[in-house]
């Protein structure tokens, strides 16, 4: 009954849900880069780099069920493009989890390579972080929709024309985000440091 009543709530009131949902997860990021918390635990440097592999694999299945979930709907596979972008949206909720332990428990890895890969690093890492901003309330709203609403009747709602907005966004910045890691943990050397900064 009470999985009844939340669904209804969701369905009548998709934009408020999403309202609420994305102030919560803002707070939690927030708070995370501007508090200090005593619910994280404190990390080593190896820990650190584990976690952000752990990120890396999270987002590349992430980006991967995007790319699928795309695909089924633009073929016409519905069911398919559900369970892809309800699975993308489960990962990022783990994503979260790892990621706020990775940033509330350490420091954050600074790239050292050549000064012209080094600005080429920073604008993708700034578009990858103002996208995982903005995709927030889209994502959730598209998502919300798609899962109160049956594939008949979210042919009367903006689902398709903000799912794409959401989907394309979030996209992008994984995949920035993915590159941005490669650079920084693979192709060039970085250091530690003890202060707490954006997303990677």
């Amino acid at each position: 009954m009470e999985t009844a009543g939340a669904r209804r709530r969701l369905r009548e009131r998709p934009l408020g849900v999403t309202i609420a949902l994305t102030i919560v997860g803002y707070a939690l990021v927030i708070g995370t880069f501007l508090l200090e918390l005593p619910i994280y635990p404190d990390l080593t440097n190896p820990q650190i780099t584990l976690f952000t592999h752990a990120i890396a694999v999270i987002n590349s299945l992430t980006l991967a069920l995007l790319v699928a979930g795309w695909y089924w709907i633009r073929t016409d596979q519905v069911d398919r493009h559900r369970l892809a972008m309800t699975s993308a949206f489960a990962l990022i909720l783990l994503f979260l989890v790892v990621y706020l332990i990775r940033v509330g428990g350490g420091g954050e890895k600074l790239f050292v390579g050549p000064d012209s890969v080094y600005y080429a690093y920073l604008v993708m890492l700034a578009i990858h972080i103002v996208l995982s901003i903005v995709a927030v309330p889209v994502v959730l709203y598209a998502l919300i929709l798609g899962i109160t609403h049956t594939p008949n009747e979210l042919r009367r709602t903006p689902h398709a024309r903000i799912g794409r907005v959401a989907a394309g966004s979030w996209i992008l910045s994984l995949a920035l985000g993915i590159v941005t890691y490669l650079l920084l943990n693979h192709v060039y050397e970085y250091e530690f440091s003890a202060v707490v900064a954006p997303l990677l």
